[in-house]
């Protein structure tokens, strides 16, 4: 066995030691989350267990899987908003967590143009990004949604939401998600997420959302 391997096995948990830092909001300083580090256990040893049967490669993504199992649905998770994150950061795309659930917001005004389903250059490179995180975990699924504020009616706001929501599942599976994981659902004005009766709550409610959930509990509880 080449000496190198062990170095892989140590460079990725050092890796995963890295992705589960958050920051103390009081101090500023960065730690390893709970769930990260209970995780790291099961990383390494399958990271061994990689590295002798298919090297570094092996050694990276035996760990990835086992890391996951050792932390849960939840660390897995973790795992991914952490990306996404620092992939997003400095856009416009929002990224919320509920529960074991990520969420991404894309408002209208970098999505797409006025009444327009194509996506803008902003929007492309932005769902590169995530594509590269989507394809990565595959144990998700991603449901798009796409909304209008209440201006005109549901016989052009859904139609319209329901183009936008097909454009973004379109450009994931074209960056290598693979389409069985995605769903796409125009719902026009419903569920606004603030007013319709000001400009800027209007402005709020036009946006797509990408929610990602955990499947196949089984095997990574």
């Amino acid at each position: 066995m080449s000496i190198f391997k062990p170095l892989a096995v140590f460079s990725t948990v050092a890796a995963f030691t890295l992705a589960g830092c958050v920051t103390d909001p009081t101090t500023g300083q960065q730690k390893v989350s709970k769930t990260a580090l209970y995780g790291l256990g099961g990383a390494t040893v399958c990271g061994i267990a990689g590295a002798l049967t298919h090297g570094s490669r092996g050694a990276r993504n035996s760990a990835l899987a086992c890391g996951a199992i050792g932390a849960g649905v939840g660390g897995y998770m973790d795992y991914q908003e952490k990306l996404l994150r620092d992939r997003l950061a400095n856009t416009n795309v929002e990224v919320q967590r509920e529960g074991d659930e990520i969420k991404l917001v894309m408002p209208e005004n970098v999505t797409f143009a006025t009444n327009s389903a194509t996506l803008s250059n902003a929007a492309t490179t932005s769902l590169a990004s995530v594509s590269q995180v989507l394809a990565k975990y595959v144990d998700t699924s991603i449901n798009v949604a796409g909304y209008t504020d209440s201006s005109g009616n549901d016989n052009i706001n859904i139609p319209l939401s329901q183009r936008r929501a097909q454009a973004v599942a379109s450009f994931l599976t074209s960056e290598g998600v693979a389409p069985n994981r995605i769903n796409a659902v125009g719902y026009g004005a419903a569920n606004p997420v603030a007013s319709n009766a000001t400009a800027q709550g209007k402005a709020q409610n036009r946006r797509v959302e990408i929610r990602i959930n955990p499947v196949q509990p089984s095997t990574v509880q």
